[in-house]
């Protein structure tokens, strides 16, 4: 979390006068509206998704490649190129999310993992958190073994294409853009 002051989180913060739960999931999100009062005062109202959370993972093979999927997404209508990812099931630890993950999207198990961070992808209207994972010492153990409903092929990229697909706009992924941020600050000032 951002260090701020105590005062300037009591000069900018609203406080909750009254939540309603909108819409309960069935993939671990809820809809809230909330009704605020707001730093000077007055009131407003809030829509939010609250969500369980989620991890990204960057798979490095012993090549330097990377593994990514390729997944229809139905809200945006079409096919993302993405890095394996998936939700935090409630009271699950993110090593053990992003380990199940990596396993059921790609077959494969790391020997070396490191959390390299977090990220918030919509903060104006979810508290989704997404954990950033780096995974190498990649072993391939099984073929993948997705979830009900989804169909995903997977294929490989160096930094470098993966990073020139994000300048083409062929990625446009937020949690794959940022944790391929962090893969290059990660990959390439190791020894």
């Amino acid at each position: 979390m951002a260090d701020f002051g105590a005062n300037e989180l009591t000069r900018l913060a609203e406080q909750p006068i009254k939540s309603d739960l909108i819409y309960q999931g069935k993939v671990l999100l809820e809809v809230r509206r909330d009704r605020v009062h707001l730093p000077d005062g007055k009131e407003a109202v809030r829509e939010y998704v609250k969500h369980s959370g989620a991890v990204v993972i960057i798979p490095v093979l012993d090549n330097g490649n990377l593994i990514f999927e390729k997944q229809y997404r139905y809200p945006v209508q079409r096919i993302m190129l993405e890095l394996p990812a998936g939700k935090i099931d409630p009271g699950e630890a993110i090593l053990n999310t992003a380990i199940r993950e990596l396993y059921e999207e790609t077959g494969y198990i790391a020997k070396e993992w490191h959390h390299l961070g977090q990220m918030h992808p919509c903060v104006g209207y979810s508290d989704e958190r997404i954990e950033i994972f780096l995974a190498q010492g990649l072993q391939q153990k099984s073929t993948q073994n997705p979830d009900h409903g989804e169909f995903i092929e997977l294929l490989t990229l160096s930094l470098e294409e993966a990073v020139n697909k994000v300048k083409l706009g062929q990625i446009t992924d937020g949690k794959t853009i940022v944790a391929l941020f962090w893969a290059e600050k990660t990959l390439r000032s190791a020894p």
